[in-house]
């Protein structure tokens, strides 16, 4: 069957998301290339793209056959159109400023390491602000609302996102438990996941090996899945029911939690209003929700 190739970036990355499991690996990869860096597939010729991100140049013409493309060529084509048509640097873009590009002309100095994690703190949740209409929150606080436990796990940097939103949730009346793999235990703990339960996915590059298994496992149970991850084609997302994604900045190898944990407060809080529906008004609503305390 013959694929209609996408006239937009944003309708390529829809088409890589359906399609991912039927690419290969090596055709993956250079998807995910030429998603993560759209200017580097714009600006350059195949051999050099080949160079940058250490794939083999039939990888990606591979891919863009896999895609309905004639060839590399007809695919690069797409990029260079939307870069022509960008005005200014996307949110994406600067973030990729931050990761790990960034100089400081003093590191030893920590009024300017606070400076540089400020601003690139500002650059993720500018980002996350700015994709904000094209989540699907509603989705999300749907399977959080049917689910009998929802059971949250996020290992490594991604822990402190799951206990806070492990935490919120339980704080807002939903139950919720906390994965954490403690004393080894995380495939005994992914095994008490039900069919009517719900699993909360947390993990950015690299991702956690045990999250990645325990996710194999529930996926078994019949356990819906909701994974928040860096991108539609993380491990993470893969066979998940919904997935929100979020983009932290990095700098100097330290990732910012800023837009992951945003993400959070925003599903407890969303949850919370439409527990409490306030008959009497905004200001009875708060009242309601003032003891949360999340």
């Amino acid at each position: 069957m013959k694929i209609e190739k996408p006239t937009t970036l944003d309708g390529l990355r829809k088409l890589i998301s359906r399609e991912v499991e039927r690419l290969t690996p090596r055709t993956r990869d250079a998807a995910r290339y030429a998603i993560d860096h759209p200017n580097d597939v714009a600006l350059n010729p195949i051999a050099k793209v080949a160079a940058l991100s250490k794939i083999p140049p039939a990888a990606f013409v591979r891919m863009a056959q896999a895609l309905g493309y004639d060839g590399y060529a007809d695919l690069q084509r797409l990029f260079r159109e939307s870069l022509q048509q960008a005005t200014q640097a996307t949110y994406r873009e600067r973030i990729r400023h931050f990761g790990g590009e960034l100089t400081l002309e003093n590191p030893n100095d920590p009024a300017e390491v606070l400076r540089a994690f400020s601003q690139a703190n500002i650059v993720s949740l500018e980002h996350l602000q700015a994709d904000a209409p094209a989540l699907p929150l509603k989705a999300a606080i749907e399977l959080i609302q049917q689910a009998r436990m929802v059971h949250v796990l996020g290992l490594r940097r991604s822990f402190a996102v799951a206990a806070y939103l492990a935490y919120a949730l339980n704080r807002v009346g939903q139950p919720a438990t906390l994965m954490t793999g403690l004393g080894g235990t995380i495939l005994e703990q992914a095994g008490t996941v039900s069919a009517h339960d719900l699993l909360i996915a947390i993990s950015f590059p690299p991702y956690a090996a045990d999250t990645l298994q325990a996710c194999d496992l529930v996926l078994k149970s019949g356990a819906k899945r909701l994974a928040i991850t860096n991108a539609c084609m993380s491990p993470i997302a893969k066979h998940a029911d919904l997935v929100l994604e979020v983009n932290d900045a990095e700098l100097r190898g330290f990732r910012s939690l800023t837009s992951a944990m945003c993400l959070a407060q925003t599903l407890a809080m969303s949850l919370a209003f439409m527990k409490q529906p306030g008959q009497g008004g905004a200001d009875s609503l708060h009242a309601e929700l003032s003891d949360i305390d999340c």
